[in-house]
């Protein structure tokens, strides 16, 4: 029997298994990939937003970014838009772009807002692009080539449709093998050096598919680490309390109505409410905790936040159940997960699709070459991975953490200390006399920068209470927000609006690379 690993099998399509099979194809054009699905049984279909990283995946295993907006319905998104987080007014809201502060890491930034620009939010202060998505403007212009950019970005998109796209390319471009057939038992090896390892699964129609290491894509059914190997879910409801999502699809009211340049999340009573704007449409989600609320009242919120959104009253919501956490271990002998058997926590952030791009790359970068290496790659995998899925939830609790609500128990319990992970509280105690920095986060490839907990932080006004220190110059601090001012007029007018560089697109296409 051969040691070496020649044939990768991705058990699940959707959004997770086509990514996981085009960038280990892309990569490793001498492997056999096949993906084998079970026929008729859709996607979620949720997970519409990116992050920038995005671009590099897509730009890697050869897609043309033109297509992809085509295809998939795609829209360009350039961060996140809190309202009503801090303390539930009408005016309140933050911005957290995908562009750095201007000159962070150069200058005390945070100190100087502080202490001389209160008034003004963080974000708006320290950067250009959030008023690039108050005004609708798209990151770059109809002659910026394909994934390059003016402003960085990620996108919106049709989750469906964005698995039909990387499935099309998989099969048609990188020679992936395409499997309908339902799995009805996994096939261990029996003896032998590699008894334990998975020698193949059993298919209703087509025997036993064999392979070598095998992907699990199947969503929160997690057959094969989940299932087969028996590795547990670890829990995160005590941190993390939303379990629940009704989502719904809006047209525009006109066909020329301007698409938002981020996601907005509007915070609710017991939740919030996610809102995305593709070309054809928009993506309403509402999030919410079960044990604070119940699904009729968290479907009338949904309602009366469309309606007054200018969207239709007789919505008819998708209803979702999760439950928020993550594997023990993601990779066990031959087996892998990426995507939702994984893990699952809410998609304040969208980090899932996030995950999946880290999983996939790392899977095929590290790509191991024979059994003998799997268990050494494994162990570096399951530690890196332990590692991002502790920062994802001590980031999205940050959110809640810093809220002022108290207009249900929902937001009062997130506070409760006990509910807040050790790690967090410890780097909470250091930001009330500094910011956030490098140094608190110090692994080469961070889910989250430190400049991400500064939007958070500083958005939901967080002061600081320790005095300023000498080399906090406030004028070099002034220096980098005038700049930040400067490029703001000297884009706003020279960048499109979202809707008519997609309508660009659409008609003529971007410049290839």
């Amino acid at each position: 029997m051969s040691n070496t690993i020649e044939h990768i099998v991705v058990v699940g399509g959707g959004s997770a298994g086509w990514l996981a099979a085009a960038v280990i194809a892309a990569e490793h054009r001498h492997l056999r990939v096949t993906l084998v699905e079970s026929p008729g049984v859709p996607p979620i279909g949720v997970g519409e937003g990116t992050w920038p990283s995005m671009r590099d995946t897509l730009h890697r295993i050869g897609v043309s970014e033109s297509a992809f907006f085509r295809e998939c319905d795609a829209a360009f998104k350039q961060g996140s838009r809190f309202d009503r987080w801090v303390d539930g007014s009408a005016g309140d809201y933050y911005f957290h772009p995908f562009v750095l502060p201007q000159g962070y890491g150069d200058a005390n930034l945070a100190a100087a807002w502080q202490a001389q620009h209160r008034n003004v939010p963080f974000a708006d202060l320290a950067s250009f692009q959030p008023h690039l998505c108050v005004q609708g403007r798209a990151p770059k212009q109809a002659r910026t080539p394909e994934f390059a950019a003016v402003a960085n970005y990620g996108y919106h998109l049709d989750a469906g449709k964005f698995g039909v796209f990387l499935r099309a390319h998989c099969v048609d471009k990188l020679g992936v093998r395409h499997v309908l057939d339902h799995v009805d038992a996994v096939v261990p090896h029996e003896d032998g050096e590699r008894r334990g390892d998975i020698a193949g699964l059993r298919l209703r129609d087509g025997g036993v598919l064999a392979g070598d290491l095998f992907v699990d894509c199947t969503g929160m059914q997690s057959l094969l680490l989940g299932g087969h190997y028996g590795v547990p879910l670890l829990h995160q409801r005590h941190v993390l309390f939303n379990d629940r999502a009704l989502a719904v699809q809006v047209p525009y009211a006109t066909p020329d109505a301007p698409i938002a340049s981020q996601t907005t999340s509007t915070a609710q009573r017991c939740g919030w409410i996610w809102d995305i704007g593709l070309p054809t449409r928009r993506g309403i989600g509402h999030v919410y905790s079960s044990a604070h609320i119940d699904d009729d009242e968290a479907e009338r919120q949904l309602r009366a936040y469309v309606a007054a959104t200018g969207g239709p009253a007789d919505i008819v919501p998708r209803k979702l159940r999760f439950e928020p956490g993550y594997r023990e271990r993601f990779w066990q002998r031959n087996c892998v997960a990426i995507g939702l058997s994984a893990g699952f926590i809410e998609p304040l952030e969208a980090s899932a699709l996030a995950l999946v791009e880290m999983s996939a790359a790392w899977l095929a970068d590290d790509m191991p070459a024979t059994r003998a290496d799997v268990d050494v790659v494994a162990s570096r995998f399951n530690e890196a991975f332990t590692y991002r899925w502790e920062r994802v939830i001590e980031f999205l609790k940050l959110h809640y953490v810093l809220s002022k609500r108290s207009d249900d128990p929902y937001w009062i319990d997130h506070r409760r200390p006990e509910t807040i992970p050790a790690r967090l509280q410890a780097l909470l105690g250091l930001w009330r006399t500094r910011p956030p920095s490098r140094r608190d986060f110090p692994r080469i490839e961070e889910v989250f920068p430190s400049a991400s907990y500064q939007y958070i932080l500083y958005g939901m006004q967080t002061p600081f209470e320790g005095a300023p220190r000498a080399s906090d110059l406030p004028q070099e601090a002034d220096r980098h927000f005038r700049e930040a001012a400067r490029l703001t007029a000297q884009m706003l007018p020279a960048l499109p609006s979202n809707r008519a560089l997609l309508e660009h697109i659409r008609l003529h296409g971007l410049q290839r690379i």
